[in-house]
């Protein structure tokens, strides 16, 4: 599946890597849901580290359909509950 972090490109995952990321995402939800920005900021930023270090970045040319869009590092929390759907920024169980 190809992932973009807005700002910052593409990468390669495999679907079978997303359940390593649900739980970085409960998280961020739960953070954004208490208010804790200081968390919030802190999971965003290990979850978009997580998605490079499974992930495969695409050459900078190259502009794929992209299956998950994920917020940029610096997204506020605001930024961030606009991308969110009923299952956090991460599909799955």
């Amino acid at each position: 599946m190809i992932v973009r972090i807005m700002g910052e490109g593409q990468v390669t995952l495999a679907e079978s890597r997303l359940a390593e990321l649900n739980k970085l995402d409960e998280e961020l939800l739960a953070e954004m849901e208490n208010g804790d920005g200081p968390g919030f900021r802190a999971t965003l930023h290990a979850l978009l580290a997580k998605v490079h270090d499974l992930g495969e970045p695409l050459p900078d040319d190259s502009l794929e359909p992209s299956d998950l869009i994920l917020p940029s590092p610096d997204a506020t929390l605001e930024e961030v509950r606009e991308l969110l759907s009923d299952d956090g920024l991460i599909p799955g169980p």
